[in-house]
């Protein structure tokens, strides 16, 4: 039996670490920035901190999109959007190398964001940080429809168990907001993230993959000794 007292105060706890780490990432944010926005409470809870400064913001999530508009921010249409001046994303699992792995799916909306960014950061809680990907989530694999099963096959040859993304409230597979399939992929024993990243996406068919590889800028990190930044090719230091 599940103690909700326990629960309650674990819940509370983590709580606390995402609003302090959003606390010292809107401290980043400047006015007249145009601001990348991904999702997650961790986000929502930036969107709180910075709705009073004169920005414009970017989003690959659309409840993203709507909470920002709610609280008076005003969003840009990515497509005409060149240039971000910092990004603020969330992850499953981030590495002491920067390298990251997420599994919402839209992680092609993501990257595309990042590119343009002068910063991309994520903000994670120790829980989520590990020395080396843990690849304790799957590779989300964006592919065409009609390279499904080309690609499933070369999947499986890489000793990926796959599995087709589902939902319990939608009658069958996910679709990716530009309406191609996620594949949820499972590696055990990954020994070169970059080889494996660059294999999944020279797949013919293959859009993009929910590695993050050489694309972070940075990582801010909250635990219970305090607030840490970590840039590329650097050490942690307490913000």
């Amino acid at each position: 039996m599940i103690d909700e007292n326990n629960l309650h105060g674990i819940l509370k706890k983590v709580m606390i670490m995402k609003k302090k780490c959003a606390l010292y990432a809107s401290k980043l944010v400047k006015d007249g920035m145009v601001v990348g926005l991904g999702g997650g409470s961790t986000i929502s809870y930036l969107i709180d901190y910075v709705k009073d400064k004169d920005i414009k913001v970017v989003s690959p999530s659309s409840k993203t999109v709507l909470l920002a508009q709610k609280m008076g921010l005003t969003v840009l249409n990515t497509q005409y959007v060149d240039h971000v001046d910092i990004a603020f994303d969330g992850c499953d699992e981030v590495d002491s190398h920067l390298n990251a792995l997420k599994s919402g799916g839209i992680h092609t909306q993501e990257k595309i964001i990042a590119s343009m960014a002068d910063e991309y950061i994520v903000l994670v809680d120790e829980s989520k940080f590990h020395e080396t990907l843990a690849f304790k989530v799957p590779v989300v694999v964006e592919v065409l429809p009609k390279a499904y099963s080309v690609v499933k096959k070369k999947l499986e040859k890489l000793n990926g168990n796959v599995e087709l993304r589902t939902a319990s409230n939608k009658d069958g597979f996910l679709m990716s907001d530009e309406g191609n399939i996620l594949l949820d992929v499972y590696f055990d024993g990954v020994q070169d993230i970059r080889l494996l990243n660059q294999t999944l996406l020279m797949m013919p068919g293959v859009v993009d993959t929910s590695l993050f590889e050489d694309i972070l800028t940075g990582m801010i990190l909250v635990n219970d000794k305090g607030v840490f930044k970590k840039e590329r090719n650097g050490e942690f230091y307490a913000l």
